[in-house]
């Protein structure tokens, strides 16, 4: 989102529609990131949380990159003979020799239990299960560009840069927190036909009311509170129509918040996890009041080890501990798959079953009933790794991906 300059156009935006909510206590303020934080001189800051202009809830995902494949050792050293190499993410990888190759990491900041600094552009994940992931750069929410405001309960706004910080400890928001602003919320179509409900989080940064969204007119610069705004829709590729709260119309342009340099629209829709809507496939935004300010911290469970069977082309079937694609082993993992220009990112823990059904497509099927058929993505496709199966008292096996028929997830 660049920067702009706000023209005094007479609009008196803020003050004619009543302004954001500023300097009121939300009804429900559980939704917010909350912790401590302490640096590395030792001080402790407590208070609301977020990341550079961006992630500021628990649905919020956390980006990052593993140091490395954790389980790639485990792959039996004749299925390594038998599959030289595997290919991921355009790079060829020698089974019989493991590397160092990491995979991306992506979170719910809700699962994560702490953050622990190892250096400029490493730490330590604690996931509320207990078990850590190494991590290292991968995004901007961590690094050395990376800083974290907090809402100190005693000093007040505090910005902190990532290299003075030692270590972040996640903590449910208090019930007396005060916010200044609400949530976005509302209702994402698609040209697709689909529709999300949801929280928003608009071009991947924009998520509060306060937050401003960025455009040009004929007579100069806007910036409109996100909190003023009824409705957003694209008028082709370098521009938006945007209805506000009040009745009025406006057509912007110029920026990235309005036009197809749009990074995508985040909605938190109950149903599928996350998605994040494309430029292409997005048709009109429509904010609403929104029913709170998301799930609570207690609401995320610790999560449990993925488990489940695999049917294999041949008709095998293989039943235990799974890590799937050689990387995710959780519940609270992600799985990621594309469908008519909306990604999907999934907690496997809404997973029932994951059928391929093509050379980089899978149908995938949710204990909620829907399914959805996703593609160009490592996680559905012929870029995953394959699975292995943990059996107890057995060695492991391993399934490349192209002889799986099915695989079904235990609860």
């Amino acid at each position: 989102m660049r920067s702009t300059t706000l023209l005094v156009l007479g609009l008196a935006l803020g003050s004619a529609l009543g302004g954001p909510a500023s300097g009121q206590t939300a009804a429900d303020t559980s939704g917010f990131l909350y912790g401590t934080i302490t640096t590395k001189s030792g001080q402790e800051h407590e208070g609301r949380l977020r990341w550079g202009t961006e992630e500021s809830f628990w649905g919020d995902l956390f980006n990052s990159s593993k140091a490395e494949l954790p389980r790639l050792d485990e792959v039996p050293g004749d299925q390594r003979e038998r599959r030289h190499t595997l290919n991921l993410f355009g790079f060829e990888i020698d089974l019989s020799h493991p590397g160092d190759t990491g995979r991306q990491l992506i979170l719910r900041y809700g699962d994560i239990d702490r953050i622990e600094v190892t250096g400029r552009d490493d730490a330590v994940l604690v996931l509320r299960s207990g078990r850590r992931i190494e991590i290292e750069g991968g995004s901007n929410d961590l690094g050395g560009d990376t800083e974290i405001t907090v809402w100190d309960t005693s000093l007040g706004q505090v910005e902190l840069e990532w290299r003075k910080i030692d270590r972040i400890q996640f903590r449910p928001a208090p019930r007396n927190l005060e916010v200044d602003a609400h949530r976005l919320y509302g209702v994402v179509h698609t040209e697709g036909g689909g529709d999300f409900r949801g929280w928003i989080q608009w071009d991947q940064d924009e998520c509060l009311s306060t937050d401003e969204l960025d455009g040009e007119t004929r007579d100069g610069d806007l910036e409109i509170p996100m909190g003023n705004i009824r409705t957003i829709e694209p008028r082709g590729r370098r521009s938006s129509r945007v209805v506000l709260r009040d009745g009025r119309e406006l057509e912007l342009s110029g920026t990235n918040d309005v036009d197809s340099d749009n990074r995508g629209i985040f909605v938190e829709d109950e149903r599928f996890g996350r998605v994040l809507v494309s430029w292409d496939a997005f048709e009109r935004a429509e904010l609403s009041d929104p029913p709170g300010s998301g799930p609570a911290y207690a609401t995320f469970a610790a999560g449990k080890p993925l488990r489940g069977t695999v049917t294999t082309r041949a008709g095998r079937k293989l039943t235990g501990r799974l890590v799937y694609d050689l990387d995710e082993e959780g519940t609270v993992e992600l799985i990621g798959g594309e469908r008519r220009g909306v990604e999907y990112y999934i907690p496997f823990a809404m997973v029932a079953s994951v059928t391929p059904t093509g050379s980089d497509r899978s149908r995938v099927e949710l204990v909620n009933g829907r399914t959805l058929e996703l593609e160009n993505s490592a996680d559905v496709g012929k870029g995953n790794a394959g699975i292995l199966v943990l059996a107890k008292d057995k060695r492991p096996a391993y399934v490349p991906w192209e002889e799986v028929e099915r695989i079904v997830f235990g609860r």
